[in-house]
């Protein structure tokens, strides 16, 4: 897939915390396009975020999962983004799943704590996402076919 299309809408899926501010480092490339976030917690908001935060319910491989799927399901219907971009964790497994049967492309970022094994998530991804990053050399032999990309902070 080219990524030479100018995207309308991008969809920033993340985790709070770390996986957030890896992805907020991006974003001098993103801020330039539609954009809107989906959290797995609720979180003080930095004022730029306001507003186009949806969030969702906090799922750690438990049936939450299930409910995840239809929220990201009522979100891509909603706002029709056309990327999905994260750096992890969980909550980006269903959105991907539900980008595919949209068609929308996904890239994701596997996160910079992970230096020498790949993280749950990062496995899962690198089978699902359009384009994928890794931060650090030692991850190629887990991500062969993976661009690396150097840390992002």
């Amino acid at each position: 897939m080219v990524y030479r299309e100018k995207f309308s809408k991008i969809c920033i899926v993340s985790s709070c915390g770390g996986h957030l501010t890896e992805v907020r480092t991006l974003k001098p490339v993103y801020e330039r396009y539609e954009h809107f976030y989906v959290l797995n917690d609720r979180v003080l908001l930095p004022e730029d975020m306001k507003g186009k935060t949806y969030f969702i319910r906090h799922s750690e491989r438990d049936w939450l999962f299930f409910i995840n799927v239809g929220e990201a399901w009522r979100i891509i219907n909603k706002e029709r983004p056309s990327l999905i971009l994260s750096t992890g964790a969980g909550p980006v497994v269903p959105f991907v799943l539900v980008a595919k049967l949209f068609r929308i492309p996904t890239i994701f970022i596997e996160t910079l704590t992970r230096v020498t094994r790949p993280s749950l998530t990062g496995r899962i991804m690198y089978r699902l996402a359009d384009r994928f990053f890794y931060q650090w050399k030692p991850l190629a032999q887990f991500f062969p076919k993976a661009i690396h990309g150097g840390p992002l902070i």
